[in-house]
């Protein structure tokens, strides 16, 4: 997941909305409405942190990440001992999945191992074989992206086809008890689903970095400031695709992108087409999207009334998200 400008998404207690100030969403009255059914909240946990997630915030962790093995028929783990006390939280929520991500930007080899059979097998038995050595629930690819060379991988016309090849191999590894599942641009671009969606527990949809100041790279819907994408249209390119909305998770990111710090005169704003905060300059103009409370509230509710899987967020971080994980937790676990 290739990510630029992080910043941890701020928390405002006034914004404004198209010029005019007003009051963020409270917290008693998102607690005080009826949200329903079973969701999945998955937080991809990396493996360069030093944090120690709250098990209870979550019903899934994806671990960041596993990569293919230099010989292509393997894996290699980044921070195996980190995994390891991932793994350990199931003792304080036995109901927790964690599970090992496979990929990441610029992580490579995939075209290659999915070409062969042979490395196809080997890769495949080599995830299964972790996931019972180590306790794990299950296997996320993060191939990004088949058929494309965008983040200095190798690739190849074929990899669309070999991964759906690649899902049947892993699901024959892994069998039905364990989770088996991907990452995806928002475009739901390169892969066929239609093909390959039997094979795969969930999809998670990487909603978000769809597109730099002055546009939002996170907004729920279209507007003046947002490019090619927007969570709502990654949902339903997904949905057309032939992924299925008991499969589809959608992606809320815990960050901002654009400028790193607000100098003074810098406006905080709330766009009430795109339901999303943002940094304006003197002149009106978006320097930096990020999510906060109210934004975060909306696309919980989103993913209920559209009977979405769950959500997703990258990456757990510190403190100062624990506004926005306890959002998520509230309005779709509790």
């Amino acid at each position: 997941m290739n990510k630029i400008f992080l910043l941890a998404a701020l928390l405002i207690t006034t914004i404004q909305t198209d010029g005019q100030n007003v009051p963020k969403i409270e917290q008693s009255t998102a607690d005080s409405l009826n949200f329903s059914g079973e969701k999945v909240v998955t937080a991809y946990v990396t493996s360069w942190s030093e944090t120690i997630p709250d098990p209870m915030e979550m019903t899934h962790i994806n671990y960041a990440f596993g990569h293919v093995s230099p010989s292509f028929d393997g894996v290699v783990i980044d921070n195996v001992n980190r995994l390891k006390q991932i793994v350990a939280l199931k003792k304080q929520n036995p109901k927790l999945k964690v599970v090992l991500s496979v990929g990441g930007w610029r992580s490579g080899r995939f075209s290659e191992m999915a070409s062969s059979s042979v490395c196809r097998k080997r890769f495949a038995d080599s995830c299964c074989q972790i996931v019972k050595e180590l306790g794990l629930d299950g296997i996320d690819i993060d191939w990004e992206y088949p058929t494309q060379s965008t983040a200095q991988i190798s690739s190849s016309p074929d990899d669309t086809k070999n991964f759906t090849l690649l899902m049947h191999d892993l699901r024959s590894a892994l069998g039905e008890q364990h989770i088996l599942s991907c990452a995806t641009i928002a475009s739901a671009e390169y892969i066929d689903f239609k093909e390959c969606i039997q094979y795969l527990d969930m999809v998670n949809v990487m909603s978000y970095d769809m597109g730099d100041p002055p546009y939002h790279h996170s907004a729920l819907y279209p507007s003046e400031i947002t490019d090619w994408m927007t969570t709502s249209q990654a949902v339903e390119a997904h949905l057309s695709s032939g992924v299925p909305r008991e499969k589809l998770v959608m992606g809320i990111p815990l960050y901002g992108r654009g400028v790193t710090e607000n100098d003074g005169s810098m406006t905080e704003c709330w766009h009430s087409k795109s339901e999303v905060p943002y940094w304006a300059d003197k002149d009106g103009q978006l320097v930096y999207g990020y999510e906060n409370e109210r934004s975060v509230s909306i696309k919980c509710q989103y993913v209920i009334d559209h009977n979405l899987k769950g959500c997703m967020y990258w990456e757990y971080g510190g403190k100062e998200q624990e506004p926005l994980r306890h959002r998520i937790r509230t309005l779709l676990l509790n």
